[in-house]
């Protein structure tokens, strides 16, 4: 078992630049804001107790912060976006893809629904009903066994969030682990886990630039819990080899020719 996680959580970092009253909540950016709660919130054993080692990278970055090299070194990527979908480079979201698929932990937070990354990995639009009314909103645990509801209780509130309702197009989760409800009467599938090739997915709805959620306690617990729960387990690198066998096989007659089929006598043409 890892006694260390090593995490980057990547954020746009626009809109803390260009709105001040965004700027007023997160000065030194939501990615700040999120690695120092990840580095002081401690674990709890039902979520293993490796250390993480949190770093940072955004898009004004070259290649968004995302080399080869660091992502190589990366156990979980924690990704925000909202404005600056199209300006991610395809090639860096290739790059994450194949380091999901080889078992790096990805956890895509609110807005980041609508992620090339996100999206390319759901093989879904993502799409979702929204509105900004300073709604309260109701985040009910429902699946209050899986580690990354971990030290939370019945539900927590936020008391003002931007709403997104069903219908969620996503693939069907693997694990529900939280609901919403708004002020509104909406609800929506807000913490949903999946796998993809060897790496664990976290989708969590919480979090519009406008609020303080990313200050918030419980919030604070979910993301240090699913950083956890979306550490490797292994890292394989693709390959599609010819495998030897592993025991003589018999001769037979007709078979496959290298090209084409070669029919027996009994085959019907």
């Amino acid at each position: 078992m890892k006694t260390h996680i090593s995490v980057i959580v990547w954020n746009e970092f626009q809109h803390e630049r260009e709105n001040p009253a965004v700027g007023a909540i997160y000065p030194d950016g939501l990615h700040q804001a999120i690695a120092s709660a990840l580095r002081r919130t401690p674990a709890l054993p039902a979520t293993g107790t490796a250390t993480l080692e949190v770093g940072t990278a955004t898009l004004d970055e070259p290649e968004h912060g995302l080399s080869e090299a660091r992502l190589a070194a990366c156990d979980v990527l924690v990704w925000w976006g909202h404005k600056a979908h199209d300006q991610v480079d395809d090639a860096v979201v290739e790059r994450v893809q194949r380091r999901v698929l080889e078992g790096m932990g990805l956890i895509v937070l609110h807005s980041g629904h609508f992620s090339k990354i996100f999206r390319r990995l759901m093989g879904t639009n993502c799409s979702l009903k929204w509105r900004e009314a300073d709604e309260r909103e109701r985040v009910w645990v429902v699946e209050p066994s899986h580690p990354i509801a971990a030290g939370l209780g019945e539900h927590f509130e936020l008391p003002a969030e931007e709403m997104y309702g069903e219908r969620f197009d996503i693939p069907k989760p693997e694990s529900t682990v939280f609901i919403s409800w708004f002020e509104g009467g909406e609800v929506f599938r807000s913490g949903c886990c999946w796998e993809r090739g060897h790496g664990r997915i976290f989708y969590f709805r919480p979090g519009h630039e406008a609020y303080p959620t990313y200050h918030d306690a419980n919030v604070q617990r979910v993301l240090a819990n699913a950083v956890r729960w979306a550490a490797p387990r292994v890292n394989i690198v693709d390959s599609c080899p010819m495998s030897p066998p592993l025991e003589p096989i018999a001769a037979k007659a007709g078979g496959f020719a290298r090209v084409g089929i070669v029919q027996g006598k009994g085959d019907i043409e």
